[in-house]
């Protein structure tokens, strides 16, 4: 047989692949039929009858309509819904908790913080630039669950809120906005130009406000902050003349990080480096779609000597820079230059003679030719061979990209990367080209625009950062700052010990105007690039001052520079400038240093380290004594969050659900062009080809919890999401089943300390509860909330729902005695109470919803779950006799529930337990109605002391060396199919028997091997030994009923 191909030629296939091909053909063969049938009884079917019928006693619930007016408590007087939908669930909660002002620090009646202690977290303020994406949602997760802990622990907690005016991005996202509509910022002037920024700034404020409140964020509101406001803008200008001041911040001409698309510079953090194994051509933005120039190459060409016919020859990765070239250095010592040593060479573009000169730390003569290029004012590496020999510094670029005058007739005008065409077509055309050659490197490029970048050089002003990062990197060394997870910390240090010069001027219409001013003073010969001519002033006034005193009675304007500062350098200050800083408020003095800083480990140098070094310098005070860095979101493919992608996940689309049309109409609200749209749409469609489905806020701070264990990467599901919705569906369910249990008349115990009177699994279910509590409060002090959200998890899914809840069924019926009813409704009450106090942090609103329903102890007058008691270990709920005997009644029910379901029995299950031992069979003999109603379509269960008592025809297993578990089987099973089962556990018993007989037999055994492991191996050994007789006893029951 063969397959036809595109153009319908014929090939062999395999005879698997001829299979598969059949098969195929079967399946659709199948289905078709199926949708005929289908497509027929429908055509013919009565009308009414042509939906799918209703799940029988479900009616479809009216959509969920919030009635509570803002800020007024939900009324719950109405019975439970019949399921939980996260949307009426969350409603109207929030606004309360404003409302009432329980997010405000909890102080003492005199004002102090509380003696539980104080727990404060300065919130890493959002930008501006658009709303928030799920990388924020795990930020807000992670801290309000500890902001949460800390409160219910009975902390005096403050978690501020803010927004960072992001000077580079906010700008370039407003002059994109303003293109589209064919403005520019230059038409609109500065100040317009601002104005339209602050009113994108309210705009985009107002929606990540309220995307933060859905997520739950407990946020003082009355303390919220921006980076512009008066205040902190006060600190801003106060740090700047203060480290002016004391000589820390400085004016000088050196080469900086342009960007020619968003014309600013950049300090080094904003700079990716693109590796390149080789020649690559690429797109540069500002140019034609269509255009590539080539990067990772080296070309060759030859100067002329000046005087004579002899030429050297140099390389370089950027052909146009030659066009600034000031010198060429050769090493001292490599004789093939010596004779040049001193001569010159001659530019072949531009009216200059070039220098030989000679240097052993940036020439290595086993390098090419021996020879390098030096173009001091667009090199970092020939800056310092420039200063070093006192060369010219040429700067041949304006800052739009285009060469100026500098760079000669022949190239000024023209675009930086059509010049590097030019240049080297030039060489060729005078024969001074050599060649071109791979060359595996590394391009700066901008990581806000993707454009390369130019090393320039630009009169701006600096931060001389090693004195202060000596100082934090001392107080780090001595225990004044925690950061975790460890590697962080490594590369916390490895940073800051080699910490260069900050470069803070940025070349933009929004941010903080650098207060500094130039001196401009009548008839004065004045270089404005030496900071001597500039004095700084928190105010016009003191600049005025200083600038008089500079004048030395001289006539004088004063001039503030145009520049703005590093967004980083306001968001340096946040800790201390929220808090009022430099003014000594009261919350500064209460409040700073903060508790902890929670981050994204890769700001982990753009914010924190700042943070850090302007704290300590400012304050005398590390900013917070710990950093918690957490994991990066990536989509379910590993790959990293990006709008052109379409895996942006926004989280009021996770918590409200999307449709996959709605999804895709969200794409053209930014500024993608039509191309990415496009790209974005096919990856939308491929991820969530239904959309994303709706998982209410509790669910989603859940599962980012969950994700995160100290890992540097998070490789999102969404389904996963979907499945902690499927857990806040059963906590609802499981508190709904309760309270029917607990019924209108039931009124809890003042105390929830036990009686004595519990049975053995409320005694079991408490110490689990106590289990929980102690490794979720361990777990949180530990900052691993992975383990914490398991530890919360486990509890309410696999012991209170799975366990507890079902086997408290037989103590509430009627035929039970009343203080059997009254102990097991105290301990189910004790357990939900508890219980949703734990998940609290995690899962805010469906736990308030709940905990609201249920009855309050006498003398409880606590308005909200979220200022009650957090669990803590209790020892009057440790019961680890009843954990330990309830543990082996549970595993005999999950060991009979095994039997069952590997015979396929469903139904009139009759299981026989064989103790040996008086105690085992007392034990199991008074949990029989614990048994039958923890496993399904159970008739009875027998306890009986000896293989007599069980009767022929049972499937059984060892639970002990002397506990069995059996299961009736006869009449439901293939004999000779169970006998050869059974004859192969017992060969692979007896070959695991003789191994540890072997081992135990060893002349040195008792002298050489712990005596754990012997302890193992023994109890291994009985085990089996048993599991045998069972097994030799099972064979021939087996055949006796052949």
């Amino acid at each position: 047989m063969s397959e036809p191909t595109a153009e319908g030629v014929p090939v062999p296939i395999t005879k698997s692949a001829e299979k598969k091909l059949a098969k195929k053909k079967e399946n659709e063969a199948r289905l078709a039929l199926k949708a005929a049938k289908a497509a027929k009884a429908a055509a013919t079917a009565p009308a009414g009858e042509k939906k799918a019928k209703k799940e029988k006693g479900k009616e479809e619930e009216a959509p969920f309509v919030n009635n509570t007016p803002k800020g007024e408590k939900k009324d719950l007087s109405e019975p439970m819904a019949a399921g939980y939908n996260p949307i009426a669930v969350e409603a109207a909660w929030y606004d309360w908790w404003d409302a009432q002002g329980y997010f405000a620090p909890q102080l003492t009646e005199d004002g102090q913080v509380k003696p539980e202690g104080l727990f404060v977290i300065p919130s890493p303020p959002p930008n501006v630039t658009g709303s928030l994406h799920i990388g924020h949602a795990l930020t807000v997760a992670i801290q309000d669950c500890l902001v949460r802990w800390n409160r219910m622990l009975g902390k005096t907690t403050l978690f501020v809120p803010g927004f960072d005016h992001a000077g580079i991005s906010t700008q370039s996202v407003v002059e994109k906005r303003l293109y589209k509509t064919g403005v520019t910022r230059h038409d609109l002037g500065r100040d317009k130009f601002v104005e339209k920024v602050w009113e994108w700034k309210e705009d985009y404020q107002g929606r990540i406000t309220n995307q933060l409140r859905r997520l739950g964020g407990s946020y003082d509101w009355e303390r919220v902050a921006f980076t512009m406001d008066e205040n902190l803008s006060k600190a801003v200008a106060e740090t700047f003349c203060r480290l002016h001041e004391d000589g820390v911040l400085y004016r000088a001409n050196r080469l900086v990080n342009w960007c020619v698309q968003l014309n600013t510079t950049l300090s080094n953090l904003e700079v990716d480096q693109k590796q390149l194994d080789g020649r690559t051509m690429l797109n540069v933005p500002g140019y034609d779609l269509k255009e590539k120039f080539e990067f990772g190459a080296i070309t060759s060409f030859a100067y002329p000597i000046d005087g004579s016919d002899e030429k050297i020859i140099v390389a370089t990765t950027r052909p146009e820079t030659m066009l600034g070239d000031t010198a060429i250095a050769v090493h001292p010592q490599d004789p093939r230059y010596k004779h040049l040593h001193g001569k010159f060479a001659k530019h072949p573009f531009v009216d200059r003679r070039i220098p030989i000169i000679t240097d052993d730390i940036i020439v290595d003569m086993e390098f090419g030719t021996g020879a390098v290029k030096i173009t001091p004012a667009h090199d970092t590496n020939d800056y310092e061979v420039g200063v070093r020999h006192k060369l010219e510094f040429i700067n041949i670029l304006n800052d739009d990209g285009t060469f100026n005058e500098n760079a000669g007739e022949k190239f000024k005008g023209m675009k930086r990367f059509h010049a590097r065409v030019a240049v080297v077509q030039a060489l060729k055309d005078l024969g001074l080209y050599v060649e071109t050659k791979d060359n595996p490197m590394q391009i700066p490029v901008c990581s806000k625009s993707g454009d390369i970048i130019e090393p320039i050089l630009k009169p701006q002003w600096w931060v001389n950062c090693q004195p202060l990062a000596n100082e934090v990197l001392k107080r780090t060394r001595e225990g004044e700052l925690l950061i975790t997870p460890k590697p962080s910390e490594t590369e916390w240090y490895r940073w800051l010990e080699n910490l260069q010069d900050w470069c803070i001027s940025r070349q933009l219409w929004w941010g903080h105007r650098c207060p500094a001013y130039f001196v401009n003073i009548e008839g004065a010969d004045q270089d404005r690039n030496d900071g001597k001519h500039w004095v700084v002033g928190r105010t016009l006034e003191e600049a005025t001052e200083r600038a008089t005193k500079l004048a030395a009675g001289k006539k004088f304007t004063l001039e503030q520079d145009e520049d703005v500062l590093d967004t980083w350098f306001s968001s340096g200050l946040w800790p201390m400038s929220i808090m009022g800083w430099p003014e000594q408020t009261p919350d500064y003095k209460m409040f700073y240093p903060a508790s902890l800083l929670e981050t994204g480990w890769d700001i982990l140098f753009f914010w924190v380290a700042r943070m850090a070094l302007l704290g300590v310098k400012l304050t005398g005070k590390m900013p917070f004594p710990e950093v918690l860095c957490h994991a990066m979101i990536r989509d379910a493919h590993g790959r990293k969050m990006s709008k052109s992608l379409g895996n942006v996940i926004d989280p009021i689309d996770v918590i409200q659900g999307l449709d996959l049309e709605a999804l895709h109409a969200k794409l053209y609200e930014g500024n993608l062009d039509e191309r990415e749209i496009v790209k974005a749409k096919n990856g939308q469609k491929k991820d969530f080809p239904k959309g994303i489905p709706q998982c209410g806020t509790d669910a989603l701070r859940f599962a980012l919890c969950a994700y995160s264990g100290g890992g540097r990467d998070i490789n999102l599901e969404i389904l996963r999401v979907e499945g902690y919705r499927k857990f806040c569906n059963k906590i609802f369910n499981a508190t709904k089943f309760a309270m029917l249990k607990l019924d209108e008349t039931f009124v809890p115990e003042p105390s929830a300390k036990p009686t004595g009177k519990e049975s053995l699994v409320e005694k079991w279910i408490l110490h689990k509860l106590n289990v929980a509590a102690e490794e979720i409060n361990k777990q949180l002090a530990e900052r691993n909330f992975m383990a914490a959200t398991g530890a919360a998890y486990n509890f309410w899914l696999y012991e209170l729902c799975d366990v507890y809840i079902e086997a408290m069924k037989p103590m509430t019926d009627e035929s039970a005695s009343e203080t059997t009813r009254r102990s097991s409704q105290e301990t189910l009450y004790t357990c939900l109470d508890h219980g949703l106090r734990l998940l609290h942090p995690f899962m805010p609103f469906v736990t308030e919803e709940l905990w609201q329903r249920l009855p309050r102890r006498p003398n409880d007058s606590t308005p909200s779950i979220m200022l009650s008691k957090y669990p803590t270990f209790d020892k009057s709920f440790q019961f680890s006799d009843a954990e330990r005997e309830f543990d082996v009644v549970f595993a005999a029910i999950k060991q009979s529930r095994g039997l069952a379901a590997s015979y396929n029995i469903q139904q009139n299950l009759h299981v026989y337990i064989r103790a040996e031992k008086d105690a085992e069979a007392e034990l199991f003999q008074s949990q029989v109605p614990t048994f039958l109603a923890l496993t399904k379509n159970c008739k009875t269960v027998e306890v009986v002391r000896d293989i007599a008592g069980v009767p022929s025809g049972c499937g059984s297993e060892v639970l002990t060396p002397t506990t069995f578990v059996h299961v009736l089987v006869r009449g439901q099973v293939d004999i000779d199919s169970e006998i050869l089962k059974s004859e192969k556990k017992l060969a692979l018993a007896k070959m695991n028997l003789t191994k540890i007989v072997k081992i135990e037999s060893q002349e040195d055994y008792e002298s050489t091997v712990p005596s754990t492991v012997r302890l193992a191996n023994e109890e291994k050994r009985k085990t089996l030994e048993a599991d045998i007789q069972l097994l030799e006893h099972s064979i021939d029951m087996f055949t006796q009923m052949k």
